[in-house]
């Protein structure tokens, strides 16, 4: 467990450079990959850096406990994660063509639903924990959704993956949970397909058995949970805290989406991002890896690389060539919902709580760092406590509203624009009605004011 982890990938750095040895969970071998050109060459060359875990020299030499916290995110199974050449192709093309089925403001619509659902639970009360009642059940709430689960499923969920990426002692089981629910739901839509993500993946043309759709709703739950969890309390703290951030997003210069991505880059969600195999003895940044060492990529020590960014405090607003997806053939397909659901969500919070505020000094929050990423541990704020019963209409009901438009089409055009004339969906962060709602929001929390 590393407790300081921008401290620890910099004193690494100051000794090894951009590739740095360490050891992970049973003091196995690893290099961690500390420079950005390094991470782009790790992930732009599958030929000599593969996904395939299979190659690992500690599997190998069964070195690696078969209850070890690092097998469920290391040990190799059927999905394009750890697959390259065709066999990655037809599964990556899979994944990505069914998530373009999903309607992108029927997804904010099902975030706004969602949130105000979270929001309806501590309103009264007048104040918060915005990491674990809002950051982390929003993400999961809404993949849940998409994937056609029943909502109630959905805190357990949580639990189960949140637990599974901490590599605790309990992450085995946690995944064994976790992967019996999706295969549950696999069955469930096989038998009665749905206007949802898994019916339709299992209805793809690339033709995936049920253990393949499993495995890659897993991927997709895991994905959105760990990096959308952690942009949207990030992203929340800093509206809460940062002068700078404040007065750049009131004065009209920063839209929230921009503010999004300045914190991919300041504090990537996924810090370490595991893991290629190299393919055969070869060599990275003056560094000897051999064939089957394993390489962890530093998405977060690559984003602050002094050779790419030698001042730090220098905004980065439109710039998207972070890590923070990863990059290269196997880069983050679901990226742009996960932005979509940080922002909608945040926006929906705004709205409802327009007073909100940081309710202890910024110097009590804290942090817990694991060797995957850092999480803010609790965002307590307070605010207008609002009367039940003021909760925005709910919007559609789960399922209904993630269609494509063509598969939407011949649905009641009533409903359609009853749905319009309840906003259900969020506006954008740069339209001029929400630049002035941000306006009154922000200039009272500049200094003086």
């Amino acid at each position: 467990m590393v407790e300081d982890a921008p401290g620890f990938f910099e004193r690494l750095r100051a000794e090894h450079g951009p590739v740095a040895p360490v050891l992970v969970d049973g003091d196995l071998p690893a290099w961690l990959v500390l420079g950005y050109r390094e991470n782009l060459e790790v992930l732009r060359t599958p030929s000599r850096f593969s996904h395939d875990s299979r190659i690992w020299h500690c599997f190998k030499e069964n070195r690696v406990a078969a209850d070890s916290p690092l097998m469920p995110a290391l040990a190799w199974q059927p999905v394009c994660l750890f697959m390259d050449g065709e066999e990655h192709e037809r599964l990556r093309v899979a994944i990505t063509e069914t998530m373009a089925r999903l309607d992108r403001r029927g997804i904010r619509r099902c975030v706004t639903r969602s949130a105000n659902q979270l929001i309806d639970e501590f309103a009264a009360d007048g104040h918060a924990d915005l990491v674990s009642q809002f950051a982390e059940q929003l993400p999961l709430r809404v993949v849940a959704q998409l994937l056609g689960m029943p909502e109630e499923d959905a805190p357990r969920l949580i639990n189960a993956t949140r637990d599974l990426l901490m590599g605790s002692e309990t992450a085995f089981q946690s995944n064994e949970y976790l992967m019996t629910a999706l295969k549950q739901l696999v069955a469930l839509k096989h038998a009665a397909p749905g206007p949802d993500f898994t019916s339709w993946l299992l209805a793809h043309p690339a033709k995936l058995t049920e253990e393949e759709v499993a495995q890659h709703l897993r991927v997709v739950v895991l994905a959105a949970n760990e990096n959308t969890t952690n942009l949207t309390a990030n992203t929340l703290r800093m509206v809460l805290t940062d002068p700078r951030f404040r007065a750049s997003l009131a004065g009209g210069s920063m839209t929230l989406p921009d503010a999004l991505e300045q914190m991919l880059w300041d504090e990537p969600p996924t810090a370490v991002l595991p893991a290629r195999w190299a393919t055969g003895d070869t060599e990275l940044a003056g560094q000897s890896i051999k064939a089957g060492d394993m390489l962890l990529l530093g998405l977060a020590a690559g984003n602050s690389d002094p050779v790419i960014r030698p001042e730090l405090s220098v905004p980065m607003h439109g710039n998207r060539s972070h890590l923070s997806f990863s990059g290269g053939p196997h880069e983050c397909p679901g990226q742009d919902i996960g932005r979509a659901i940080v922002d909608t969500g945040i926006d929906a919070l705004l709205m409802r709580l327009p007073d909100i505020e940081l309710a202890v000094p910024e110097s009590n929050l804290k942090w817990m760092s694991h060797w995957i990423a850092r999480h803010l541990t609790a965002l307590p704020v307070k605010f207008t406590a609002a009367p039940q019963g003021t909760s925005p209409v709910a919007g559609p009901q789960p399922g209904g509203d993630v269609r494509s438009e063509s598969a939407r089409q011949g649905a009641a055009a009533d409903g359609s624009r009853t749905a319009d004339r309840n906003r259900t969906s969020a506006p954008s962060a740069g339209t001029p009605r929400t630049r002035s709602f941000l306006w009154r929001l922000l200039t009272k929390w500049l200094p003086g004011k």
